[in-house]
């Protein structure tokens, strides 16, 4: 156990007798994680979204209609959603008109009638406007007019830049997006293609993810690709990459690999844990980094320069399909569970291709780490610093060599499988690392995780 970093221990105080379960109240507004304040609304659960957009690059002008199915866990009188910007015109609850109000980023319904606990309701959003980018620690973000469509991705913002959604990772769902764009362009999201048709001059693309997935991993590409479809072990590999991007250049070259790097990875951490590959390469240098978009990532430009490939990011962002992807963060301050895991993969595969090996890279790392800086509730500041990937890998392999191999890759495969399309904590990985194992591990992830010094090479 991480004394005073990984476990938050919550008190309620008695002020006489509880509140009535089923009597109609507001949901909360804020789902209470501190990185992200704002973000996340609580009172239900999404089971689905179904989204239909259309999206004009002329005058980058998005309309839009959200079918938004979740549970009500409390009985409600109003709920939020999170929407930055865009005009809201209507918006119905099981078929019936509902009230609604913007705060901010928050989009307030009021139900004509409270939904009683338990109850799967339906909210209907027609919405419109030209959606607007947004800044964070990982770069630019959220809705990006491109010159010849426009991408929509980010961390930890972006989906409540083109759509109305609980907007955090601890509240995964499934999605259907049906895309429609002019003709002679792609539009691209996440899962299993599910048909295509065009009318009048424009194209509707479909796609439907039915694993359940947090909101920052879906994505919407549109524009000028050279899209690839094909089978891979079964299921749709779909890649595309943009035409301003050389035809045999790094990045159609390295992305071409996706599903080698995918079988690897698999005898690593366990089965594969989505319906469908691929990835999609930008052109636009705004995007400065590479996301683990839900079986496809997207990657910016900068990571494919001229000369051979970089096989290394997609290793990385793969690895995530696991880590970040299938087994999600609970809370924003856990996320070197994404990103120590992912490195780390980086460091398998170059030792897989007969490069550096993983214990080398961890003894130069281990000599380089700044020791002062967490992994686990790193600050918002440090959210995509080296804390978090590098000591996050540190720790993996630390992990490694003090449990062994066999028990080493047990663990990772347990705990792909165990969590398989859900969250998870800090805490979470240390108990099943010590029920696997057999082992008091404890201490040994206050000192590679959030100690001040370093630890001992084991």
């Amino acid at each position: 156990m991480l004394v005073g970093c990984l476990v938050v221990v919550a008190l309620a105080a008695c002020t006489g007798a509880p509140p009535d379960p089923d009597r109609p109240r507001p949901g909360p507004v804020d789902v209470g994680d501190p990185y992200v304040p704002g973000h996340g609304n609580g009172g239900y659960d999404v089971v689905a979204y179904r989204l239909r957009v259309r999206y004009d690059p002329a005058d980058d002008r998005l309309t839009g209609h959200a079918t938004v199915t979740a549970t009500a866990t409390v009985a409600l009188s109003r709920f939020n959603l999170d929407l930055a910007g865009l005009t809201v015109t209507t918006v119905r609850v099981d078929g019936t008109p509902a009230r609604h109000a913007r705060d901010g980023r928050e989009l307030v319904v009021t139900p004509a009638h409270g939904l009683a606990r338990g109850t799967r309701f339906a909210v209907a959003v027609e919405y419109a406007g030209v959606p607007a980018p947004v800044e964070s620690e990982l770069g630019v973000g959220g809705f990006l007019a491109t010159p010849d469509g426009a991408v929509a991705l980010g961390q930890p913002d972006s989906a409540a830049t083109w759509f109305p959604v609980n907007d955090h990772p601890s509240d995964k769902a499934t999605y259907d997006v049906e895309v429609t764009v002019p003709d002679g362009l792609a539009a691209l999201s996440n899962g299993v293609p599910a048909g295509r048709s065009s009318s009048g001059g424009w194209t509707t693309w479909r796609w439907a993810e039915r694993a359940p997935m947090a909101s920052y991993l879906c994505t919407l590409v549109i524009g000028d690709y050279r899209v690839t479809t094909s089978t891979h072990a079964g299921k749709p590999m779909v890649t595309a990459v943009a035409a301003g991007l050389p035809v045999d250049g790094p990045a159609a070259a390295s992305i071409a690999r996706t599903g080698e790097i995918a079988d690897f990875l698999a005898g690593r951490f366990g089965p594969y844990p989505f319906d469908s590959y691929g990835g999609v390469a930008l052109a636009d240098g705004r995007i400065s980094y590479a996301l683990e978009t839900q079986s496809r990532p997207v990657y910016g430009p900068g990571f494919f320069p001229a000369g051979g490939p970089n096989t290394e990011v997609v290793a990385h962002e793969l690895a995530h399909q696991w880590f970040g992807d299938s087994v999600s963060l609970d809370r924003w301050g856990d996320i070197w569970l994404n990103e120590g895991f992912a490195t780390y993969a980086e460091w398998l595969w170059t030792e897989h291709g007969g490069g550096r090996t993983a214990q080398r890279a961890f003894e130069l790392r281990h000599a380089a780490t700044d020791w002062s800086r967490p992994s686990v509730d790193p600050g918002r500041a440090d959210l995509f610093g080296a804390a978090v990937y590098q000591r996050g890998a540190l720790a993996v392999h630390a992990l490694r060599r003090t449990v062994g191999d066999e028990v080493f890759f047990r663990i990772l495969r347990t705990w792909t499988a165990e969590r398989r399309g859900g969250n998870a904590t800090t805490v979470d990985f240390v108990a099943l690392a010590e029920r696997v194992s057999g082992r008091r591990l404890g201490a040994f992830f206050d000192a590679w995780l959030v100690g001040g010094t370093a630890p001992a090479l084991p």
